[in-house]
């Protein structure tokens, strides 16, 4: 069978807000991630695990510009740095979802928005920019609202689907389980066309994000 691309893309909030804890936590929660993605990208040899990251704060950038593979990803940690410019987040990734530069025979990407504030700039500009591309509409969206303060609204309208919720973390232990679940459950969810055939992938409910309970973790 074809060794198919699976791009993930990590859109990481690195505003000031995420100072201290929350951004420690971030850092050790993809990292300690990794070695799971890679089991299920070895689960699913038919399809290629292809990783990178954009960080915002005042600017968006790329921490990982070019697609690693999984098995040769290795995480740098990221640092904090002024206010919340998610909409230039987006149009960044937007220029990567055309065909090219993003190959033909992919299969869908997975987007994956960690945030714990308000956007500060013109968000839904650069929203519209990624619903614009063929691969924006069909990729497999995750969010993950880290804190009180993070506006679920705005991650409510990046999934474009009313049936998923942004998952809330509001405290360590669920930021590592939410990074866990969208390191895993979406690439599964990515990687379905190859891994499952058609007729019983029309019976699969969609992708869901779990529940997490209560614990006794310090809450943001």
């Amino acid at each position: 069978m074809a060794n198919r691309p699976v791009h993930f893309i990590w859109l990481l909030d690195c505003s000031y807000s995420m100072q201290g804890e929350r951004i420690g936590q971030l850092n050790y929660a993809i990292r300690e991630a990794i070695p799971e993605m890679r089991s299920v990208a070895h689960a699913n040899p038919a399809a290629q695990l292809l990783v990178r990251t954009i960080t915002f704060s005042t600017t968006a950038r790329w921490l990982h510009k070019d697609p690693v593979p999984v098995d040769d990803f290795a995480w740098q940690d990221v640092q904090v740095d002024g206010v919340t410019n998610l909409g230039e987040a987006l149009q960044l990734v937007a220029r990567e979802l055309q065909t090219p530069p993003m190959p033909q025979r992919a299969l869908k990407p997975v987007l994956a928005l960690v945030s714990d504030g308000v956007p500060t700039d013109d968000w839904k500009i650069g929203l519209k920019a990624v619903d614009a591309t063929p691969w924006g509409k069909k990729a497999v969206r995750v969010a993950i609202a880290i804190g009180a303060e993070a506006d679920r609204s705005v991650l409510q309208e990046f999934l474009g689907n009313p049936e998923l919720q942004p998952l809330d973390a509001n405290s360590p232990r669920q930021l590592a389980a939410a990074i866990r679940w969208a390191s895993t459950a979406a690439v599964k969810a990515a990687s379905q066309p190859v891994a499952e055939p058609t007729v019983v992938m029309a019976k699969q409910p969609p992708y869901a994000p779990p529940v997490l309970g209560d614990d006794d973790d310090d809450v943001w």
